[in-house]
């Protein structure tokens, strides 16, 4: 059993292409923030505080398009909503007797990535690992974004979009061994793929956004498997203090 420590130390590991990733990927995100007015440090703050790139970037969109703080907060909560679903299944990974505090503390950065690695995590979830991963991720966006706005226009575009490929490496990373060691799970990913393509073409849902697309497809995918093949819950190895 691995203590708080030895977690915290392979969260800092395992978050390192997570941020650079994440560093490359809030270059853009920066652009959209200089061209909406806000200063390198008036990103980065939001990025802090806010890390979720489809929230950030329709803030920035309607910061720039001069709209309301109420219209503003509807639309970063629907851009945001499958975090919600998100942090309900990680809440299922972490022992019944975390406190809450560990619980709120890992929710407040819940992105797609941290999630994966976090839901990949053998056994129960040690919250430790999940701060290590935050302690890396959070700052690489945060940094990301500042010199997006301070520098990002002087990169070529292709640059920016090249270093952004690194994330899709990093989901494949998280994919493939459990997909290669089972096959239910190699047969939802790839349902999973075949189903986004086919929202993405449907005309009946090109109204929604991608975050409600994610949520329809993340629950019927997961239901499905839960009544066709159901697991034996995992036993905990212990509550972080």
């Amino acid at each position: 059993m691995e203590d708080n420590r030895s977690c915290f130390h392979r969260g800092l590991r395992d978050g390192m292409p997570i941020a650079l990733g994440y560093f490359a990927v809030a270059f853009t995100l920066g652009i959209a923030a200089k061209n909406a007015g806000f200063s390198a440090l008036q990103a980065m703050v939001e990025s802090l505080t806010n890390n979720a790139s489809a929230g950030e970037y329709a803030v920035f969109s309607l910061v720039a398009a001069g709209a309301g703080y109420l219209e503003v907060a509807v639309m970063t909560l629907v851009a945001n909503a499958r975090y919600l679903l998100m942090s309900c299944s990680l809440s299922q990974k972490l022992a019944p007797e975390t406190p809450l505090r560990h619980r709120m503390l890992v929710a407040f950065d819940v992105t797609d990535e941290i999630f994966g690695i976090s839901i990949a995590f053998p056994g129960r979830l040690n919250p430790w690992y999940t701060y290590g991963a935050m302690a890396t991720a959070i700052p690489g966006w945060g940094l990301g974004t500042f010199f997006g706005v301070a520098v990002g226009n002087i990169l070529p575009l292709r640059l920016v979009s090249a270093l952004s490929v690194g994330l899709y490496g990093m989901f494949l990373a998280i994919i493939v061994p459990p997909a290669r060691k089972n096959r239910v799970v190699l047969v939802l990913v790839l349902l999973s793929f075949a189903a986004s393509f086919i929202a993405s073409r449907w005309a009946l849902l090109a109204s929604l956004s991608s975050g409600i697309k994610t949520i329809l497809l993340t629950v019927t995918l997961s239901l499905g498997a839960a009544i066709l093949f159901p697991v034996e819950d995992e036993e905990g190895a212990g509550v972080p203090s």
